[in-house]
C-alpha cells in the first residue's frame, strides 16, 4: 500500500512558493506579498488536514515516510510526527502568516525577503519532522541561512554585528553537536533517533561508544557526559539557556520585527524540540546525573531574564528577555521530569502534568510572543520607528481598540487565568513542585518580576497622560482588526479549553515519560 507523502508535501509547499517569488522578482511587489500569504495559508491548511487525521489515541509516530538515502552511512529520509511534532508544525504554520503580515510594509527587495521567510518555514517543517540525524541536521543548519540574511539585509543600525553574533553562536553549538553524533555513529553505525533512543534505554549505547572509540583512560560516565555536553550545548544556545543567551537580545532588537516573530515564535522552539526529541530519550541518564546544575541554570534563566527585562527601555529588548524567561519555564519542566524518582508511582502523574505543561507553554509562548511583536511592528509603523517606553503614554485615549487587543496579549504573557498563557505555566509549576521543590519555589520570583514588567508596559505606554504628539495616533484599521482577531481569539479559546491541544499531545507525553529508565 502506497501512503501519500503528506509531510514531504507540506515541507515542499514553502519552497515552491519561495522559488515562484524569486521568479516574479520586483516587478509586482503586491503580487509577491499576496502569493507569500497564500503559500503560508496553504501550509496551514495542510497542517490542519494532518491535525484532522491524526490519531490522538496513539502516542506513536504517524504519517511516517522512510526511504534509503545513503545506506552505507545509515543515512535515510525518515520523517514522521507524534503529538509533539504535530504541535510544532501547527505553531510554525500559524507564526509564519503573522510574520508575513507584520512585514507587509517592507519595500526593499520584497521578493527576496518573503522568499527567505518561506524557505525558513521549510527548514522549520524539516526540523520538526526528520527522524534521522543527518536529515534533521541538514534542516537545522539550513535554517541559519535565511535567518542570517533576514537580519543582515533588513535589520537595524547594528544589524551586521547582530547577524554575525547569531550565526557564530549557533554554529559553535552545531559543531559541538555534530562531533557528538559522529562519535555515536562510529560506535553504533546508526543515525536514526528512534533506534539510538532504544539503545540508550537498554543501556547499550555508551558501552558501545567506549568499546569502539577506545577512550579507556576515561571512565564511561565521563565519556557519556562529554558526548551529552556537545549535544546539550547546541540546544542550550538555540533556546537559549542562560548563560548561552547573549546573542538573543541584539538579534531580536536589530532584526526586522517580522523576522523577530519568526525567531521567537518558531525558531526558539527548535531548541526545546531538540531537548524533547533527542536529548531527553537518548541522554536521559546523563541529564539525571547533572540534574542539579541543570536546574540551577533553568532557575537562572527564569529569574535573571525577568530582571533583565525589567531593566530595559526598548520594547523589543523587553520582550526578548521576556521570551527567555518564558522558555525557562519549559526547561524547568523538562529537567523536573528527568529527576530520578525511584519508581514512585505517586510522582508519575506529576511528570505527566509538567510535560503537558511544557508542550502547552511551547505553543502558547509562540502564539503570544508572535502577536506581541506584531503589535510592536504596528507601533513602529505609526510612530516612525519609535519603540521606547518613554516615547509613548496615554495611547488608550486615542487608540482604544489597539490598547484593548494588545492588552489581552500582554495579559496572556503575564499568565492571567482565562488566557492561554496561564494553563501551561500552571501545569509546569503543578508538576514540578513535588519533583524539584526548591527550583520551582525559586522560579516563582520570575513570575512576580514578569508581572511587574508587563504592568509597567501597560502603565507607561497606555495609561499615563497622553503625549501631545500622539493626538493623531491612528487606531487599528478594519483590516488590521480582522487579521488580529483570530490570534486573540485563539488565546481565549486555549485559555478556556486547553483540552483542544492536550487531547492530541497527552498520549505522546505518557509514552515519553514511560520510556524513561530512571
Amino acid at each position: 500500500m502506497i501512503v501519500y507523502p503528506w509531510i514531504t508535501t507540506l515541507t515542499a509547499i514553502p519552497v515552491v512558493g519561495a522559488l515562484l517569488l524569486l521568479v516574479i522578482g520586483e516587478r509586482n511587489k503586491n503580487l509577491v506579498r499576496w502569493l507569500a500569504i497564500v503559500f503560508s495559508f496553504a501550509a496551514l491548511l495542510l497542517t490542519l488536514i494532518l491535525w484532522r487525521h491524526f490519531d490522538s489515541a496513539s502516542g506513536s509516530l504517524q504519517f511516517q515516510e522512510r526511504y534509503h538515502w545513503i545506506p552505507a552511512l545509515s543515512i535515510e529520509y525518515h520523517v514522521g510526527i507524534d503529538g509533539l511534532g504535530l504541535l510544532m508544525l501547527l505553531l510554525s504554520s500559524i507564526v509564519v502568516p503573522i510574520a508575513i503580515a507584520a512585514s507587509w510594509k517592507i519595500q526593499e527587495r520584497v521578493s527576496l525577503y518573503f522568499a527567505l521567510v518561506l524557505l525558513l518555514q521549510t527548514c522549520l517543517f524539516g526540523t520538526f519532522t526528520a527522524l534521522n540525524f543527518v536529515h534533521w541536521f541538514t534542516f537545522w543548519e539550513l535554517s541559519l541561512i535565511p535567518a542570517f540574511f533576514l537580519i543582515k539585509l533588513w535589520g537595524g543600525p547594528r544589524r551586521t554585528s547582530a547577524a554575525t553574533q547569531f550565526l557564530v553562536y549557533t554554529m559553535v553549538g552545531s559543531i559541538a553537536m555534530l562531533l557528538a553524533f559522529l562519535a555515536i555513529f562510529l560506535a553504533t553505525k546508526k543515525f536514526d533517533f528512534i533506534e539510538l533512543a532504544q539503545l540508550a534505554q537498554s543501556g547499550q549505547l555508551m558501552p558501545a561508544v567506549i568499546a569502539t572509540l577506545g577512550w579507556h583512560h576515561f571512565i564511561p560516565q565521563h565519556v557519556a557526559l562529554m558526548i551529552f555536553a556537545g549535544v546539550f550545548l547546541g540546544f542550550a544556545i538555540k533556546v537559549p539557556l542562560i548563560p548561552f543567551h547573549t546573542w538573543l537580545p541584539s538579534a531580536y532588537s536589530e532584526a526586522p520585527t517580522g523576522t523577530t516573530i519568526l525567531l521567537t515564535g518558531a525558531m526558539s522552539k527548535m531548541g526545546l524540540y531538540g531537548f524533547l526529541r533527542i536529548l531527553f530519550p537518548i541522554f536521559g541518564a546523563q541529564m539525571q546525573a547533572v540534574l542539579t546544575p541543570l536546574l540551577w541554570l533553568a532557575v537562572a534563566t527564569v529569574v535573571l531574564s525577568a530582571y533583565a527585562a525589567l531593566a530595559q527601555k526598548d520594547l523589543k529588548r523587553i520582550f526578548a528577555y521576556s521570551s527567555i524567561n518564558h522558555l525557562g519555564y519549559c526547561l524547568l519542566g523538562i529537567f523536573a521530569v528527568a529527576k530520578f524518582t525511584g519508581g514512585d508511582m505517586a510522582l508519575t502523574p506529576e511528570k505527566y502534568a509538567a510535560m503537558n505543561g511544557v508542550f502547552l507553554q511551547m505553543f502558547n509562548h509562540g502564539l503570544t510572543a508572535a502577536t506581541l511583536f506584531w503589535f510592536i511592528a504596528m507601533l513602529e509603523q505609526r510612530s516612525g520607528g519609535l519603540r521606547s517606553l518613554g516615547d509613548f503614554g496615554g495611547l488608550r485615549k486615542v487608540a482604544p481598540v489597539f490598547t484593548g487587543l494588545m492588552g489581552i496579549a500582554l495579559f496572556s504573557s503575564l499568565g492571567l487565568p482565562g488566557l492561554n498563557g496561564f494553563i501551561g505555566e500552571f501545569l509546569i509549576f503543578k508538576g514540578s513542585f513535588p519533583l524539584v521543590t526548591w527550583a520551582t519555589a525559586l522560579s516563582v520570583i520570575g513570575l512576580m518580576v514578569t508581572a511587574i514588567v508587563i504592568l509597567g508596559i501597560i502603565q507607561r505606554v497606555f495609561s499615563e497622560p497622553l503625549n501631545e504628539k500622539w493626538l493623531t495616533f491612528p487606531d487599528l484599521t478594519i483590516g488590521e482588526w480582522i487579521v488580529l482577531v483570530p490570534a486573540i481569539g485563539l488565546m481565549f479559546l486555549l485559555g478556556i479549553y486547553p483540552q483542544l491541544i492536550l487531547a492530541f499531545v497527552n498520549n505522546t507525553v505518557i509514552q515519553m515519560v514511560q520510556q524513561l529508565t530512571f
